[in-house]
């Protein structure tokens, strides 16, 4: 009876120490309430690169023709490197109104015609020359690059399940020391993060024009990590 007091108690406070960044979860009495890690990692299958094109005129009709042209670029560019155009995404143009201040008033200077590209790839070979080209026709003003897992939802729930076997493994342990056995899952919570790497490669360019392996070439990605956080109650037998 002394052993399953002080096990009561440790529930306690262990609930106390989560209290701050966790949900409150009362204590009830031959019950066991442990938080544990887990994580999966793995190396990326696909690359995310996103870019806009921007133009700016002094009327709406010439900053439309002048995007329409740069959208034919990136086809273009596109289909050189053997990637079909729909295999791309592109949001609607937005047309807005540019303004400076001048003597204390705004005084219209013409439109700005931006929309956005996105471009997802499987081949990582293909990026450099991607990136390259567009930045040597001067099409984009900001291009993003992030490398992720096609199926991150299945990765999402490697890290959960690897979680919950580690926070399982420490009920059992905390159980043997009492003299008792885990029962079942009684409440569970749980907090999934994912660490994204995202590059901006505008210096790229240089690299995709020289002949010698790019800076990254022949190195293994860095790998994808989703991390999990579960805190579970299980009752006691």
């Amino acid at each position: 009876m002394k052993c399953a007091g002080c096990l009561l108690v440790f529930c306690v406070l262990a609930i106390s120490c989560f209290a701050q960044d966790h949900p409150a979860v009362t204590a009830q009495p031959n019950t066991i309430y442990v938080g544990a890690d887990g994580k999966f990692e793995s190396a990326p299958d696909t690359a995310v690169m996103q870019f806009d094109v921007s133009v700016q005129a002094e009327s709406s009709q010439e900053a439309y023709q002048q995007a329409s042209k740069d959208v034919e670029q990136v086809r273009q560019v596109f289909r050189g490197n053997g990637i079909e155009p729909k295999a791309a995404t592109i949001g609607f143009f937005s047309v807005q109104p540019t303004y400076e201040w001048k003597n204390g008033r705004q005084k219209p200077t013409g439109y700005r015609v931006t929309t956005d590209v996105t471009l997802k790839l499987k081949d990582f070979s293909k990026i450099g020359p991607i990136v390259g080209q567009l930045a040597d026709a001067d099409i984009s003003e900001r291009q993003t690059l992030n490398y992720t897992l096609e199926n991150i939802d299945r990765a999402k729930d490697e890290a959960v399940q690897d979680a919950y076997r580690h926070a399982h493994d420490s009920a059992e342990a905390l159980a043997r020391a009492a003299g008792r056995m885990v029962g079942e899952l009684s409440y569970a919570s749980i907090d999934i993060s994912e660490n994204q790497r995202t590059f901006v490669p505008h210096m790229m360019r240089a690299v995709a024009a020289q002949a010698a392996p790019a800076p990254t070439e022949e190195f293994t990605p860095q790998n994808v990590t989703i991390t999990a956080h579960v805190n579970a109650v299980f009752n006691l037998k």
